[in-house]
């Protein structure tokens, strides 16, 4: 299996987005917090990258702090996604995140693994 791997690290004060692609895969691991000032680097990650993968992980795994606003951009995302039976999975949420995801209903609508 070929693997192509392409990493861009975006950097705010809050917040470091790293891209990764195995072919056709696109994770992005995100750390630090999304917040209102954040979440607009996360939606312009995300949409920088679309029709150029086949399924998308993201990688919560060194993620503090997810605020409503985050929630929108992965709602968003989302709904993008479906339209092209694309799928999306969030990985490795720590408990807090995944607090926020069960209390607000996104487990129900996201894979969260």
């Amino acid at each position: 299996m070929k693997v192509n791997i392409k990493s861009i690290k975006n950097k705010s004060d809050n917040m470091n987005i790293l891209k990764n692609y195995n072919e056709k895969e696109l994770t992005l691991s995100v750390e630090g917090r999304i917040d209102t000032l954040s979440s607009n680097e996360l939606e312009d990650a995300v949409n920088a990258e679309m029709g150029n993968f086949d399924s998308m992980i993201i990688d919560f795994k060194d993620l503090d702090y997810i605020s409503s606003a985050g929630l929108r951009v992965l709602i968003i995302t989302q709904k993008k996604l479906v339209q092209d039976n694309i799928p999306l999975v969030i990985k490795n949420a720590n408990e807090d995140v995944k607090s926020v995801f069960k209390t607000t209903g996104l487990n129900n609508i996201i894979n969260i693994e």
